[in-house]
């Protein structure tokens, strides 16, 4: 009897249910997008922030260069006011154990990584004439994983892939309008002023426009660099992305310190920090979201059950004469309300997977994973905002029958 009741009451009052069920399931949609969104935000922001190059460098423990952005290296007019001796740098240096130890550490944990040494050179177009030659600073590293530490770089020209390659070069965008070079030009590179021996010539294999500070390098093959200043087998600092979010980053310096005792480990502030502070506010305002969410979810079941307890009013009447409980009509409601709450669950967790993954690909340009562990989280939520939406059915308790068999 009771769930023939529970079937009739839905069949006499379809409009009114339906509008439940539409705002339920509408609810649950969006929440179901929200939650999958914060289940894999941490994922998420932390592959967009690999996106921006470097969050680690590895330098002597001595002392490190002056850090620009997320490149270090002494700058021209530093490196003049420092220095006594104009085309000397004074900065430490790591020896080639250092580094083979470092990009050891750093393989273990997944993680791109590139040496780098940087030295002020003078280059030309080999054409003698005094107006062409320009003081720069001269980069070098490992041309093939440079690419992966800078995605974002726009280079117009070829891609170097091979890390040996000792004839080509990379040159910044300010520094080809100087020289007046393009891709496939040929740069003259002397006078380091740190003992190396001789020049080298190099072909320009692309213009790169990053939109910082590599738009004034030059940057060639470590081993050329090294020969060229008279460091071979130096290297100023080592440049790492490490994979994972802000604190598995600081748990893998942390892993990285006894690894790496006669080094200097640090985070990138301007990423790691930027990583720190943007994912507490993203899941504030997901949280915040799915809390207005509710909230209207509520409101509009609420006026769709205050219309259903005016319809039933004849109904409750005529149970309680016959003698039913006002706690079995009540029960008998409510399980309407959960059913309801149940049935727009359902279906917005079906709608709400393919609302998550237009999100991800519209905000982080990827799929974002449904997760089964949303449904019953879902489900407990919108079974709630139905029964907390369902209070006006207790206002079906004050039916008097007589009134109500008297057609008052």
């Amino acid at each position: 009897m009771f769930w023939r009741i529970l079937l009739q009451l839905f069949g006499a009052s379809r409009g009114r249910a339906a509008v439940a069920l539409i705002a339920l399931a509408s609810g649950a949609a969006v929440t179901t997008a929200l939650l999958n969104l914060d289940w894999d935000a941490d994922r998420k922001v932390s592959a967009e922030f690999r996106t921006l190059g470097a969050n680690v460098t590895i330098a002597p423990e001595s002392g490190a260069p002056l850090q620009i952005g997320n490149v270090p290296y002494l700058t021209l007019e530093a490196h003049r006011a420092n220095s006594p001796k104009e085309d000397s740098l004074a900065s430490p240096l790591l020896n080639e154990s250092q580094v083979a130890d470092a990009i050891k550490a750093l393989d273990s944990l997944h993680a791109a990584a590139a040496p780098y040494l940087y030295v002020i050179a003078s280059a030309n177009t080999g054409n003698t004439q005094s107006e062409s030659q320009v003081r720069v600073i001269l980069a070098g590293t490992w041309l093939d994983e440079m690419r992966q530490l800078a995605p974002w770089w726009k280079i117009a020209g070829q891609t170097i892939a091979d890390r040996n390659d000792s004839e080509r070069c990379y040159v910044g965008r300010n520094v080809a309008r100087q020289l007046n070079v393009e891709p496939g030009s040929r740069v003259e590179l002397s006078d380091t002023g740190l003992g190396g021996n001789g020049g080298a010539s190099l072909a320009v294999a692309g213009v790169i426009d990053s939109g910082g500070q590599e738009d004034n390098q030059i940057i060639a093959n470590l081993a050329v660099v090294q020969k060229l200043s008279g460091q071979v087998g130096r290297v100023g600092v080592v440049q790492a992305s490490i994979p994972g979010t802000s604190r598995e980053i600081e748990a893998a310096i942390t892993q990285l310190l006894p690894a790496l005792p006669s080094v200097d480990i640090r985070p990138i502030p301007q990423i790691t920090q930027a990583e720190s502070r943007l994912l507490p506010r993203i899941r504030g305002l997901i949280f915040f979201m799915v809390a207005l969410i509710l909230v209207l979810t509520v409101l509009c079941v609420f006026a769709s059950m205050a219309a259903l307890a005016m319809e039933r009013r004849r109904d409750v009447g005529l149970m309680k004469a016959i003698g039913g409980s006002m706690s079995r009509i009540v029960t008998i409601f409510l399980t309407e309300a959960g059913a309801l709450g149940l049935a727009g669950a359902l279906i917005g967790y079906a709608a709400g997977i393919f609302l998550s993954r237009w999100i991800g690909e519209r905000a982080f340009h990827t799929t974002i994973n449904a997760r089964i562990e949303v449904l019953p989280l879902v489900i407990a939520l919108m079974v709630g905002v139905a029964l907390a939406g369902a209070l006006p059915l207790r206002l079906l308790g004050r039916v008097r029958p007589a009134e109500i068999l008297r057609g008052e």
